[in-house]
């Protein structure tokens, strides 16, 4: 009795001893910091501040260490006393410049969002090309003017213009369903760079968050909720290049902030004809502090473009002299488009942890493309120039509720969310044209409707050290195809319920170290016109994913991270130059891995790199004739960046992609490049001048390449070989920017 007595004691002298420590983290100016990490060096216990800076951390004990970290902000050590636990304590974060030091590894899903961060604040984007290429591993190619959305590739993909990723900027998708080019089509240019706030991204499809086009994984952009100041910038270049960027700010206190943002781009670019392109950019975005710890974010953007294009031309036309590296076959190609954008975003604290968040968009968008692919291939006279068109409405929304509760024993943290996305998509047109309006015969021409609801739930199961975060998702799809070249009213219908679970677990003993194991089953949809005249067949085909890897602060100024993946899909899509069309091709597999590394030598200089290899093949045809067009085995990007050195800044990149197959056999090569870019700039006062220079060495690169069948106007016959559209030479630009 004795024993059991003194076992109880002590018993309840632990629990007494282990509390609940909460408290507010603010900013020097009392505003609440937002997602502040609170680690408990003792215990390995940890937690994130809320939208209002609060925190409840479990199972603390008088005399443990506590930090708190967040980016942009000096970390800080509290030790826990007796009176630490008689009410909630304050913490003010004091304002830093974003470092290394300041990334906390706890057991997050995505913690490597983190380290993007710091390159983001460190070396910010500078161009709509550098929006993408902030995410480690993942490559972009222009190839039409620089209007059209960027080709990308991503872990062993040629995703095309989105297939297999899915994009969004503050919750609202970019990416394209049915779209007139090819399907997933994602065009950022809507987004001003300078509005970037945050990146986060997941490879691989182990987001619940994230449903259609998410298999080599997703990017979310948030655009800033406020300006620290106001600033006009105009920049000047080689090609007739001129930007102006305007960034003012309307209203700011305490419970409301507003901004606007324009921008207005040229350029004639290095080609024998003009690009003559041109994109006006404008964005509004207003946020207010509503009573009930609830916040509204209205956003409001445009944006329009149109630029003439040399196409991408064939290497025999360059080696028998007909035409020079930066000439044309068909200097007719080109486009225009245009996006317009109303998004409201609202959140609302709910008692303890508990949250609600809303998102609601609309988009009005119009796109115009002219193409030739092959020449004279199919029409000896007049030419094989398509015309893409459509008009579309997007409207959608989606609502999600989060909790978190606390246990002795385990946490235990959920969102569960439900939406809807319907696309109104009118005149989804693909015509045979000559010199662009003078339409020959039209090949495809109709209306297409198409919903996709769904719900997810997203589960996080805390063991200290140890998490476990299972996670479903359930996508509903109607697929709605009105066909107006059928000379009877012709309009079909399909639909598909698709199911996608995650599992994943992460392991983070301390601050500096995350092992991770994920586990998921994601998809893209097909396009409406190709799954009603197919009767539903490959409609949401799946992907198998798996990724093994870790994280490691080896130092307070160095990170290194590795994973080793695998991704199965049920089925490829294949760009089809000749056609403009994306197709499927069968299954296929794709190992890989990934490795990157972060350093911060000293307070202003930063060194990161990421290099990535995969070995892709298609798993139904013969060894020597699998290969994934295009699909790049290995690349790497890094650079150097410095940040405020006597009042410089700026830095030195590259990025290199190995040759490539560009057919099945791999008998054609889409060769490999390495291109370095500088740029270096000054602050004086409200002043900063910039210059920047792309492919500092004046390589000879194609930026996109594919093996194509054309055939000239004097050819007698079509020869299949590498078109290609050369990559930008020597380029220079000059800027200024006032801030006020």
């Amino acid at each position: 009795m004795k024993r059991i007595f003194l076992m109880g004691l002590l018993l309840c002298f632990g629990i007494a001893q282990s509390q609940s420590l909460k408290g507010k983290v603010v900013d020097p100016n009392n505003n609440p910091l937002e997602n502040v990490a609170v680690f408990d060096r003792n215990s390995g216990n940890h937690t994130h501040t809320d939208s209002s800076g609060k925190f409840s951390l479990e199972n603390v004990k008088e005399n443990d260490n506590i930090s708190f970290s967040i980016l942009g902000f000096t970390n800080f050590d509290y030790s826990v006393s007796a009176v630490s636990f008689s009410e909630p304590i304050n913490i003010t974060l004091d304002e830093a410049a974003v470092s290394l030091e300041q990334v906390t590894i706890t057991p997050e899903v995505n913690t490597l969002s983190q380290i993007v961060a710091v390159d983001l604040k460190t070396a910010p984007v500078k161009s709509s090309q550098e929006i993408l290429r902030k995410v480690p591993g993942l490559f972009i190619g222009q190839h039409a003017g620089g209007g059209k959305a960027e080709q990308i590739f991503l872990r062993g993909f040629d995703i095309d213009h989105g297939t297999d990723i899915n994009l969004s900027v503050d919750g609202m998708p970019v990416n394209m369903v049915s779209h007139a080019h090819g399907q997933g089509y994602s065009d950022l240019h809507f987004v001003i760079p300078e509005t970037i706030e945050k990146i986060s991204f997941g490879k691989g499809p182990y987001n619940a968050e994230y449903g259609d086009f998410a298999t080599a994984g997703y990017v979310a952009f948030k655009t800033l909720d406020k300006l620290d100041k106001s600033s006009v910038s105009v920049e000047y270049g080689q090609f007739d290049a001129f930007r102006t960027v305007g960034l003012f700010n309307l209203l700011d206190n305490q419970n409301s902030h507003a901004y606007v943002a324009a921008s207005l781009n040229s350029f004639n670019g290095p080609f024998e004809s003009p690009q003559n392109f041109n994109r006006f950019n404008m964005m509004a975005k207003y946020n207010l502090n509503l009573p009930d710890n609830q916040k509204l974010k209205l956003t409001a953007s445009h944006f329009q473009s149109k630029w003439d294009a040399s196409g991408q031309i064939p290497q025999r036309s360059i080696d028998n002299g007909s035409i020079g590296r930066f000439g044309a076959i068909d200097d007719t190609e080109g486009g225009n488009t245009s996006r317009t954008n109303f998004l409201i975003n609202h959140s609302k604290l709910l008692l303890d942890n508990k949250k609600l968040t809303t998102n609601a968009y609309f988009s009005h968008y119009e796109f115009e493309l002219f193409s030739n692919f092959t020449f004279f291939l199919e029409d000896p006279v007049n030419g094989d120039q398509i015309a893409q068109r459509e008009k579309r409405n997007i409207l959608g929304f989606q609502t999600a509720f989060s909790d978190k509760i606390n246990s002795e024993s385990f946490d235990f943290a959920y969102t569960a969310g439900i939406g809807v996305r319907y696309d109104d998509v009118n005149n989804d047109e693909l015509s045979h044209v000559k010199n662009r309006y003078g339409i020959l015969d039209r090949l495809a021409y109709g209306n297409v409707d198409q919903i996709n609801s769904f719900a997810f739930l997203n589960t996080e199961f805390g063991f200290g050290d140890f998490k476990i975060n299972p996670a479903v998702r359930l996508d509903y799809f109607k697929f709605d195809y009105e066909n107006k070249l059928s000379p009877t009213y012709d309009n079909r219908s399909e639909s598909k319920v698709f199911a996608s679970p995650k599992l994943n677990f992460i392991y983070s003993p301390n601050r500096d170290f995350q092992l991770f194991l994920k586990t998921g089953i994601g998809f893209h949809s097909n396009d409406s016109r190709v799954v009603t005249a197919n009767s539903g067949e490959d409609i949401l085909p799946a992907a198998y994913g798996a990724d093994l890897g870790g994280i490691y602060k080896l130092t307070d100024n160095l990170i290194f991270n590795t994973a080793f993946w695998a991704l199965f899909l049920e089925q490829e899509f294949v760009y089809v130059g000749d056609a403009g069309i994306v197709e499927p091709s069968g299954k296929t597999r794709r190992l890989g891995v990934d490795f990157g590394l972060r350093y911060e030598a000293t307070d202003w200089l930063y060194f990161y790199g990421d290099a990535n290899y995969t070995y892709a093949r298609s798993t139904e045809e013969a060894k020597g004739e699998d290969y994934i067009p295009l699909a790049p085995d290995f690349t790497s990007t890094g650079g150097i960046a410095i940040e405020n050195l006597a009042n410089f800044s700026g830095g030195l990149n590259y990025r290199y992609i190995k040759d490539r197959p560009a057919n099945e056999d791999n008998s054609i090569i889409a060769e490999g490049y390495l291109v370095t870019d500088f740029n270096i700039n000054y602050t004086f006062r409200n002043f900063v001048f910039g210059i920047a220079v792309e492919n500092l060495f004046d390589t000879d690169w194609n930026e996109t390449q594919f093996a194509t069948e054309s055939r000239l106007f004097d050819e007698p016959e079509s020869v299949e070989e590498i078109h290609f559209t050369p990559g930008t030479p020597f380029f220079l630009r000059g800027k200024v920017t006032v801030n006020f």
